[in-house]
């Protein structure tokens, strides 16, 4: 399928690796230059290099706000504009209300969420000269309960809140800037991989096995991501998409 994204500029973050790799591959596929940041700096210049010219890595620290001005300095020195913007970076942590440290609560925000404000504050002065698209990835934990994950739960709601927020503020300043959200369940990532215990495989759990499981591969939200970011998706703004092979709906 054509998205419509070749000359366009895209900023992928935690694209070292799992779905940002993921969504880098699809965005390139689709004809966009990518800028991939990260900060596993040796596995994401190996991917940048091997997926060719149109392709740069930058190591980034998404919750420091002068690494979103130089990245974003960098790509308006060398591209002259900005067109996309994949908000993917994040980490997992468990914990309940009761084992939940003050400390991982902070972490998990700054990481999950103060990144995603930035790069939505700091994206905005480029996407809004010719328009463009934001993405951010938020997850199933942000609209169901998931008791084990209290801080990673309330990260992710703060960017599901925020992606309306950006998206009904677009609109209002008549910006052509649409700003939605994704939320996958189960993703079959390194980080995802490392939660299960030790003996178990994740493979088993895939929707590939047994349609009523909810683990997905990082490209059926790569394909999402693109499709969000294409021209093709000029009217959706503002929603949550969530791709969890239907866990949502049938958990009661």
């Amino acid at each position: 399928m054509n998205h419509s994204m070749d000359n366009k500029i895209a900023l992928v973050t935690g694209a070292a690796s799992g779905v940002g790799l993921a969504v880098t591959h699809a965005l390139v596929a689709a004809g966009a230059r990518v800028i991939m940041t990260d900060l596993q700096e040796a596995r994401g210049r190996a991917e940048a290099e091997a997926l060719g010219a149109s392709v740069r890595f930058m190591t980034m620290d998404v919750a420091d706000p002068d690494d979103w001005d130089s990245v974003l300095g960098s790509i308006r020195e060398q591209e002259g504009r900005l067109d996309v913007l994949v908000n993917n970076a994040a980490i997992l942590k468990p914990g309940s209300i009761e084992t939940t440290s003050y400390d991982d609560w902070k972490l998990l925000h700054r990481i999950n969420a103060d990144s995603v404000f930035l790069g939505c504050q700091k994206g905005l002065e480029m996407l809004k000269v010719q328009g463009g698209s934001i993405i951010n990835v938020s997850s199933i934990a942000a609209l169901a309960g998931r008791p084990d994950y209290l801080a990673y739960s309330a990260s992710k709601g703060s960017v599901a809140a925020m992606t309306r927020v950006v998206a009904a503020h677009c609109r209002r300043e008549k910006y052509r800037v649409r700003c939605n959200s994704v939320h996958p369940d189960g993703v079959l990532t390194p980080m995802t991989r490392a939660s299960y215990p030790e003996g178990i495989d994740p493979n088993n759990f895939t929707i590939d096995k047994d349609p009523m499981n909810r683990m997905c591969q990082p490209e059926d939200v790569a394909a999402a991501v693109a499709f969000l970011a294409s021209d093709e998706a000029r009217a959706i703004n503002g929603i949550e998409l969530r791709i969890d092979s239907g866990q949502f709906i049938m958990s009661i």
